[in-house]
Formats: structure tokens, C-alpha cells, sequence
């Protein structure tokens, strides 16, 4: 593989924050760092609401999501990746609320800067929980993915969250060359050195992601996400899918859902070394462990996944479970 770079590729956009560079560094080791904690935020920003398949996580407005960062941010926590949630504002055909001032992401991201001034904003960036049909992607009449009309609008929901004060863009929507678009997005008004773009690279159609789905309300009116998810059983476009992400600027890449996929970690690690690997620890994941309670054996079980997926070439794992794993990890030290 050349080591050469385009002129458009902006490598300063993958370390201009202190987490981003100690993540271009490899061990196995798990340190806070290498955590990053998904986070759901609602309207309502004084509201709490426990996610009921999903033991010990909340749903929060921004006041209360401030409150509860506190503690954990204490406890060392140093990276979040931000859902928005839509329950009163409009949903539609082109999702329009994903970037309207009144967003609870937009409205967060300022505040959450002045609160935790040295934490890491990562904002996820998909249509489907803004969107009257529940799919990632802008529709034709026929039903089918408009593939110029959702690149575009991904690119200005991103663009909003960049201005709004995001670290982090991290597109979920799996759509085709939507890398190139924010990355265009963030040069024409000068982000490029100061928002990263986290690409869900290898994100697989998956059985797993039943509880998020219910959290966020985000499930496909009819159909599925087959025709831009990636097909379980495919390495060969994992591969490409991360090829293509990284000709088109990604700074960083995901491979999702996490310990069922970690041959596809071990591939897109060996394709791009250069390149630090996030793996997203799913819901389904997450409630697998989490059922068992708050044991030690569930510690163990948790702590031999989380070093497994290092193993495999993870330099971050995206987990609700970042609470008791910065626990663990401040009563070994």
C-alpha cells in the first residue's frame, strides 16, 4: 500500500486532541482512553429515563447528562459519543430536525464544552432518528436510497454538528462516499484541523442492535437496512468499505457490532495500521453481559472481552459500559 497522501488528506485532524493522539499509540492495555461512552440525549433537559432492555443506562436531557458526566469525568472518563432523540420536534421525509437549532444535540454541544472543556465530543451523525420512515438515507418515491440527496444532507447535518462545537463527526448512515461530503463540508469552512471524522466503516446488518433501536425510536417504518449494511457473512466488503473510507479522508474507522466481528478488526487493523480502530460494543452485546448483573464474574467476563478486541487491533471500544469499566480500572490503580 502507498504511504503516499492526497493533497486533500488532513492528518491533523486525527491528533489536534490530547485522547485522539495517545489513541495512535498501540498496546492492549485498557485505560480510559480507550473507552468511549455512547450517550442518549433527549429534548427535555431536565429529563432521566431508564432504557428498560438495557440495565443500568438512562436516556438524559442536557442538565441531567451534565450531572451524571460529572462523576465519570472525575473518574476519567474521556470521550463521549452523543445520539440525539426526537419525541416533539417534526419527524419527515428528509429528517430536517437532525439539524435545526431547536436539536437537544446542537442545544447540548456548547454546554457540554464549557462544562468538560478537555472532553472528547464525538456526535453520531444518521437520519433514521429524524426521519418519518426510519431509514439512514434520503428515499426516492420508489422507496430506494437517493444516494446524491442523502450524501448531501449527512454532509450538513455533520457540518451543523461541527459548527455547534462537535469533536468528533461520526457518520453511521453506511451511505456511499458521505466521507468525501463532510470532509468537503469541513475544508470549505475551515474545520479541517479541528473536527475529526469517525467512519462506521464495517458496519454489518445485524441481528444485535434490537435494544439501541427501541431506545431510540429509530426502527425502518417497513423494509430493512440490508441494501446499505453490510451482509454478515462479507469480508471482501468490509474491506472495501474501509478502503473506500479511507481514500475519502477518514481519520478514524469502526468495525460494529464488536466481539462477533473481530476477524473483521484483525483484517481492517492488518489493511490500515496507520489508522486508529474504534469497535462499537452493541446493545445486544451489552445486554448479553449486563442481564447477569454486577458481579464479579461479570467483571471478568467484561474485562476478557474488552482485552480480546484490543487483541484483535482495537484502539477504542464504543461501551455502555464505561461507568463500571473506569470503576475497574481506578481500583486497580
Amino acid at each position: 500500500m502507498s504511504l503516499f497522501l492526497s493533497p486533500d488528506h488532513v492528518l491533523q485532524g486525527g491528533y489536534f486532541h490530547a485522547t485522539l493522539r495517545k489513541l495512535q499509540e498501540r498496546n492492549t492495555t485498557i485505560e480510559p482512553h480507550n473507552i468511549m461512552y455512547p450517550v442518549f440525549l433527549l429534548e427535555n433537559d431536565d429529563a432521566v429515563q431508564p432504557v428498560a432492555s438495557m440495565p443500568n443506562v438512562h436516556r438524559y436531557g442536557t442538565n441531567q447528562l451534565i450531572i451524571a458526566l460529572r462523576e465519570l469525568v472525575a473518574n476519567g472518563l474521556k470521550s463521549i459519543l452523543i445520539f440525539g432523540i426526537v419525541e416533539n420536534l417534526e419527524k419527515n421525509a428528509i429528517g430536517s430536525s437532525a439539524d435545526v437549532s431547536e436539536n437537544p444535540v446542537i442545544r447540548a454541544l456548547p454546554r457540554l464544552k464549557q462544562a468538560f472543556p478537555e472532553l472528547l465530543l464525538a456526535c453520531d451523525v444518521c437520519l433514521c432518528p429524524y426521519t418519518s420512515h426510519g431509514h439512514c438515507g434520503v428515499l426516492t418515491p420508489s422507496g430506494a436510497i437517493d444516494h446524491a440527496a442523502s450524501t448531501k444532507r449527512i454532509a450538513e447535518v455533520a457540518l451543523a454538528y461541527a459548527k455547534a462545537g462537535a469533536d468528533v463527526i461520526a457518520p453511521s448512515d453506511m451511505m456511499d462516499n458521505r466521507i468525501k461530503a463532510i470532509k468537503d463540508a469541513l475544508v470549505a469552512h475551515k474545520l479541517q484541523n479541528q473536527v475529526s471524522v469517525l467512519s462506521y466503516s464495517c458496519k454489518f446488518a445485524s441481528s444485535m442492535y434490537g435494544p439501541f433501536r427501541d431506545t431510540m425510536k429509530s426502527s425502518p417504518m417497513e423494509g430493512d437496512r440490508k441494501c446499505y449494511q453490510l451482509p454478515p457473512g462479507s469480508a471482501g466488503l468490509a474491506a472495501r468499505a474501509a478502503a473506500r473510507d479511507v481514500a475519502e479522508g477518514a481519520d478514524f474507522l469502526m468495525v460494529k457490532p464488536g466481539l462477533p466481528y473481530l476477524d473483521i478488526v484483525r483484517q481492517t487493523k492488518d489493511m490500515f495500521p496507520h489508522h486508529p480502530l474504534f469497535i462499537y460494543q452493541v446493545s445486544g452485546e451489552y445486554a448479553m453481559i449486563a442481564r447477569n448483573g454486577d458481579s464479579e464474574e461479570v467483571k471478568t467476563i467484561l474485562m476478557e472481552t474488552l482485552t480480546c478486541m484490543r487483541r484483535a487491533g482495537a484502539d477504542c471500544i464504543i461501551t455502555y459500559f464505561a461507568p463500571l469499566i473506569l470503576n475497574i480500572i481506578a481500583n486497580k490503580e
